[in-house]
């Protein structure tokens, strides 16, 4: 099936500090994506952001970056509010799940935090990074940590859920299929794990995932492909071009054009 396409804005952060937010939104929609994920909305309050998105007919899909510490909900309530949506995302580092006591713990929080977003009618769903994805006594840390925390929900960053190449990242869709609400996609190169672990990304279709095999075990449900590039070895508005191209060549993405 065909999705739509989105963008996460962290994406291009260097273009919203440069040029603006604004501008970069117009962009986006001119490249032809149909939606966007913001990660903190630039030189705009929240209420512009939210006004430019109309402006330049971009839905917002989803957010990161939702205030979530703290006792009280109110704050995470209004941003959600503001911003039109229904559930809110969430993610942790990689010390929260360096080891078992860490997993019960940032198990705990998380628990603790979907009671709250529910009493008031918002959903919760989490964003994973490569850590997630690292072995623990002989299982997935991931797969300990929805056993102390069935209720989650996932958004799927495809990438990582390969970790570095030590997993196939269909199969971890395919694994986690019933728990996805969200998709994050990016594209590169899986060398052997570096000291650094940091990677070479590349423009979507360019890399080694195997996106169609993803996107065919993940839910119809999932209504966005969401394209997120951390870096690019290229200008990132023409990695973000290039990734639009070719999930729409692919038969994979819905967009203007």
């Amino acid at each position: 099936m065909k999705r739509k396409l989105a963008v996460q804005l962290y994406s291009m952060r260097a273009e919203v500090a440069k040029d603006g937010m604004d501008s970069v939104l117009r962009t986006v929609a001119e490249i032809g994506f149909l939606a966007v994920e913001p990660a903190g909305f630039g030189d705009l309050s929240i209420t512009e952001f939210v006004a430019a998105c109309k402006k330049y007919d971009l839905e917002i899909c989803s957010a990161h970056g939702a205030p979530l510490k703290g006792d009280s909900i109110q704050e995470a309530v209004d941003f959600a509010g503001a911003l039109g949506l229904k559930s809110l995302c969430c993610g942790y580092g990689p010390n929260d799940f360096k080891d078992i006591d860490a997993i019960k713990a940032t198990a705990d929080k998380t628990c603790t935090i979907l009671q709250k977003l529910a009493s008031a009618g918002l959903g919760l769903y989490q964003h994973n990074h490569y850590w997630e994805f690292d072995i623990l006594n002989g299982r997935l840390k991931y797969d300990l940590y929805v056993e102390y925390c069935p209720q989650i929900l996932f958004q799927l960053d495809a990438f990582w859920s390969a970790n570095f190449g030590a997993n196939d990242a269909v199969a971890m869709a395919r694994h986690y299929a019933g728990r996805i609400v969200s998709l994050h996609v990016k594209d590169g190169v899986f060398p052997p794990v570096p000291a650094d672990r940091k990677v070479d990304l590349r423009p979507l279709g360019e890399g080694q995932l195997d996106i169609p095999g993803i996107c065919a075990v993940v839910p119809d449900s999932v209504g966005h492909i969401i394209v997120e590039l951390d870096s690019a070895p290229i200008d990132m508005t023409e990695a973000i071009r290039r990734s639009y191209t070719y999930l729409v060549n692919a038969g994979l993405g819905l967009g203007r054009s």
